[in-house]
């Protein structure tokens, strides 16, 4: 699991556009990364939903989904709800894996590996500030923007 004061892993991943996105071209700008189980779930969409409603009140600090589906499902759900970030695609969890948030969990007595609802605020040296692993929904842009504010 990765802490405050850690090298962000290299994040080179398609969005929803079919577009290569790749984190260290975001040099010099802060940038939050939260990843999320599914596109179009409750709990997804209230995470994105809050996001995408704080947007504008963080300043130059950009914003972007991970998630194991494929972008054809990130674009649905972009142009659902009009989210207006990047979502990456990672379908193979490679980068799931580098955060740490690519884990065993269980659901109903069934065993299986997902990722872990977490949201990471990297500063603009590619050094992560803040690490939130297991972070709900509600408490993702209320963290976001209470970080931004120091």
């Amino acid at each position: 699991m990765l802490a405050p004061g850690s090298q962000v892993p290299e994040v080179v991943l398609t969005n929803q556009r079919g577009d290569t996105v790749d984190l260290s071209s975001l040099r010099g700008r802060r940038v939050l990364i939260f990843f999320y189980p599914r596109a179009n779930t409750p709990g997804c969409t209230q995470q994105a939903c809050g996001l995408r409603d704080v947007a504008g009140e963080v300043g130059d600090t950009v914003i972007i989904g991970i998630s194991p589906d494929k972008p054809a499902a990130q674009k649905k759900f972009d142009d659902k709800y009009t989210l207006g970030f990047d979502l990456l695609a990672d379908t193979e969890h490679t980068v799931a894996e580098a955060f740490g948030v690519w884990q065993e969990k269980v659901n109903y007595g069934k065993r299986y590996m997902g990722i872990v609802r977490s949201a990471f605020l990297v500063g603009a040296d590619g050094i992560i500030e803040h690490a939130w692993y297991k972070i709900s929904p509600a408490d993702t842009p209320k963290r976001l923007l209470a970080a931004v504010a120091k």
